[in-house]
């Protein structure tokens, strides 16, 4: 009788004795990792979730660790792209467990890069998928999709969690699973027995919390890192092997960030495309890579040289741009921004000709 009361007492108490520390006392996260995709707390004592992260933990520490390692210039932009969207950061760790940050991974279903779009999928969301050009693996372009993508499942289903294991399944088997159901009960709809959702489905979605809790209960920030890549624009038929030279960088780690170009080659079919490069190789970039056409400009009106510039109280994009003999489009370009909005004591790059440069540089060594 006492084996018996102190068997139940282990297995109210979360399995503690069973399998360890609980989810809460394990992840300090859980609450709001669970909050932000419209799950109740309680869902943390649900016993095939905790089965589930009990088995699964020690790989998916793994998967998170090498996950980051990768996307070293690829979270800060996904995570920006995402606030800036106003959704949740977190998302981040969906190419994660879908890609593992790989931008040129393909599936055996044929899904491929970043966020592992289908063909179809890419084509509703005017992503290129031909013969020579996939931008499924442009992951600017790819995360833009899926956050369009994300949206779009949200406002149909109304709740975080159904949106994203309709990302994986389909909206079409989500919806059959809740009506099958008769809830939309996260607890309902994964449970490992009633089997109302295909079982890949019910590990994805168990999967992608367990990692958020890992990275958040890590408290990875990912603000705090670098601005990570841009987006830059280079003539059709340039060979990347080119850039990465003039960058200074590995061939491999540009292919990496550029894999929608099959061959490390830019399509003829137009006259510019935008290939990415880390935030820190901008300067070099701008230095060295000329857009002009040989005649097009005279060589003292190239902007080939750079200066800082601090933005005070009350200055626009026009007065610098004025000040320095430079363009709006220019400055915006250089730096990155997404619109004409600066804030005080910002650090601007200003691209400036030949003369203007000699010229700045003679006043302050007056």
């Amino acid at each position: 009788m006492k084996s018996a009361v102190l068997f139940l007492l282990c297995f109210l108490s979360g399995t503690l004795s069973l399998w360890g520390a609980t989810i809460p006392q394990k992840y300090p996260s859980y609450a709001y990792v669970l909050s932000e995709f419209d799950i109740d707390a309680s869902y943390a004592y649900e016993r095939d979730f905790e089965t589930f992260v009990q088995h699964h933990d020690g790989r998916f520490r793994q998967l998170y660790k090498r996950s980051q390692q990768r996307g070293e210039f690829l979270l800060p932009m996904v995570q920006r792209q995402l606030i800036e969207a106003g959704l949740s950061d977190l998302l981040a760790y969906l190419p994660m467990i879908e890609s593992g940050f790989h931008t040129d991974i393909q599936s055996p279903k044929k899904a491929k890069g970043l966020w592992q779009f289908m063909p179809s999928t890419a084509t509703e969301y005017n992503l290129t998928v031909c013969y020579s050009y996939d931008e499924r693996c442009d992951p600017v372009n790819a995360t833009e999709a899926a956050i369009l993508h994300l949206q779009r499942l949200h406002q149909k289903f109304g709740k975080w969690y159904l949106a994203l294991m309709a990302y994986n399944c389909g909206e079409g088997r989500v919806s059959h699973a809740i009506g099958k159901a008769g809830t939309d009960d996260l607890s309902v709809l994964t449970d490992e027995r009633s089997r109302f959702l295909p079982d890949e489905t019910r590990e994805y979605i168990k999967r992608f919390l367990l990692v958020a809790m890992i990275g958040e209960s890590e408290t990875i920030d990912f603000g705090s890192v670098p601005e990570g890549i841009v987006q830059v624009e280079v003539k059709g038929g340039t060979d990347l092997k080119d850039i990465a030279l003039l960058l200074k960088m590995g061939k491999g780690e540009l292919l990496r960030l550029n894999s929608q170009y099959k061959k490390g080659i830019v399509p003829n079919g137009a006259e510019l495309y935008k290939i990415t490069i880390p935030y820190e190789k901008l300067t070099l970039f701008y230095l060295h890579y000329d857009l002009l056409s040989e005649g097009n400009a005279k060589v003292t009106d190239r902007k080939e040289h750079f200066v800082s510039h601090i933005v005070s109280e009350g200055e626009t994009l026009g007065k610098i741009a004025e000040k320095y003999g430079t363009s709006i489009s220019e400055i915006t370009d250089a730096n990155h921004l997404r619109n004409g909005n600066i804030q005080p004591e910002r650090l601007l790059i200003i691209p400036v000709t030949e003369e203007r440069f000699e010229s700045l540089a003679g006043r302050q060594s007056q």
